[in-house]
């Protein structure tokens, strides 16, 4: 039978499932982080982590802003590679690290519209307050609809032996 140049099925490469895990340093997206680094682990996955920082507005004052926007820059790219680090030493595994500067459910909607490779989002819940559970709250009512990959809902308040035993 002559060959059609395509790769066959036994010989094309596996897809591989990757996690895109949005990432504070919060308690809740800890336990988001492991969950989904556990899970890319658990399945043969590859594991994104987005952090996003919000604009900063000072009208009129660019020199500031953009100080600021470094600083924040900064925390950022810290923040991300003290979370690679502890992805690695649980799991081996080498997790892609993405900043990003915009509102945050509209970044986190680019960055999966960016990657087809990313198949699950995946964020850590807190309690619901005034302030927090804003994200949580947008992502399952505005976003969710919109979405096609699943949306997995991490409860922060889960310990690790917890999260271990669902991942």
């Amino acid at each position: 039978m002559p060959s059609s140049g395509l790769p066959s099925e036994q010989t094309a490469p596996a897809e591989r499932f990757k996690f895109l895990v949005c990432v504070d340093g919060s308690p809740q997206s800890r336990a988001a982080l492991r969950f989904a680094a556990l899970r890319a682990r658990n399945t043969g996955g590859l594991l994104a982590l987005l952090h996003v920082c919000e604009p900063v507005d000072c009208h009129g004052w660019m020199r500031v802003a953009e100080t600021m926007e470094a600083e924040q820059r900064e925390e950022a790219e810290s923040l991300l590679q003290d979370l690679a680090g502890e992805v690695w030493a649980l799991t081996g595994l080498i997790a892609e690290l993405h900043f990003r500067r915009g509102g945050i459910g509209s970044e986190i909607l680019e960055a999966i519209r960016e990657d087809g490779d990313i198949h699950a989002l995946v964020v850590g819940a807190a309690p619901a307050t005034a302030r927090k559970g804003k994200l949580i709250s947008w992502l399952a009512g505005e976003l969710a609809g919109s979405l096609d990959i699943p949306l997995v809902i991490v409860p922060g308040n889960l310990t690790a032996r917890q999260i271990d035993r669902l991942a």
